[in-house]
């Protein structure tokens, strides 16, 4: 092939585009926490590959990579006064699997999108974020990380291992419940909700459960500090349910079990959980209606 092949070029472009478009969305999600801009990220990749001369490129899997995470790190960083400025805790977009949504093609679901995680990732600073999961998730080398960062294999290397030290400092890993008693726990939660049952919804909750709700200071009446302990948790919850004609339902959220609350078919909240031996520990509220807008029916 010569690069005054034109159809030639166009059909290696698009071979590569459909081996690695899902890995581009996978490392835009996972650097930004935003499904929009993942989607944005994605398509401006793809933008400059159609530009690209293919004998230029060695390693598409890696040019990939690298387009990507310079375009999702720029989006990031764009967005750092904003989300310091965010009303109340600023949380992913979900990505939901269940009866009424299908699974997105989107993103990869594993443990590496887990809202725990994601949520952990969002206090480190862009680069911390991008060097741990360009290199821990995708095990791309330091060199092209610091090529994406700008600046040196050391550097990259330092910032990777600090984001993996509060990643471990954090306890991702101290208790991983089986799928049947998390699921177990969602639907007695949900039971809970749908119920009004005060003293059901504490009897799964831990007694020092944290919980949070990220509204974008749209919704009022929303929290905009972390709750904590299982009766100021459930009672919150259970005031800002109240009144409504609410469907509670168990869902795959970030590929742990979560909920989905809907009211006439539209999602309103998605809720996040982390457990642990106890019942469950933490618990993420999304309710910002721009977050959920990939989720409400066509």
């Amino acid at each position: 092939m010569t690069a005054s092949d034109p159809r030639e070029t166009g059909r290696l472009i698009e071979a590569w585009w459909a081996q690695y478009r899902h890995l581009v969305r996978d490392v835009a999600y996972r650097i930004v926490g935003s499904v929009a801009d993942a989607e944005d990220i994605t398509q401006e990749a793809y933008v400059r590959l159609l530009g690209q001369d293919p004998p230029a490129i060695d390693d598409p899997r890696a040019w990939l990579v690298t387009v990507a995470s310079r375009l999702a790190v720029d989006r990031l960083r764009s967005h750092e006064r904003s989300r310091r400025a965010y009303p109340g805790p600023w949380l992913p977009e979900p990505i939901v699997v269940d009866d009424r949504l299908p699974p997105e093609d989107l993103v990869t679901l594993d443990d590496t999108v887990r809202i725990a995680l994601l949520v952990v990732l969002e206090r480190l600073t862009p680069a911390e974020r991008t060097a741990f999961i360009l290199h821990d998730v995708f095990e791309l080398d330091f060199a092209h990380i610091a090529e994406v960062l700008g600046n040196t294999i050391d550097s990259s290397r330092q910032l990777a291992s600090r984001a993996r030290r509060r990643v471990r400092e954090s306890g991702q890993a101290r208790f991983t419940p089986d799928p049947v008693t998390a699921r177990a726990l969602c639907e007695r939660f949900a039971r809970a909700c749908t119920d009004g049952d005060l003293d059901g919804l504490v009897a799964v909750l831990s007694d020092n459960v944290h919980g949070d709700f990220d509204s974008g200071g749209l919704i009022p009446g929303a929290p905009t500090g972390e709750l904590c302990g299982a009766e100021p948790v459930a009672r919150q919850l259970l005031a800002g349910f109240a009144g409504a004609r609410l469907d509670f339902a168990v869902a795959q959220v970030n590929n742990a079990p979560g909920i989905v609350v809907r009211l006439h078919r539209r999602v309103v909240a998605v809720l996040s959980f982390e457990f642990t031996a106890a019942g469950i520990a933490v618990v993420h509220g999304i309710g910002n209606p721009a977050k959920l807008e990939h989720l409400q029916p066509q």
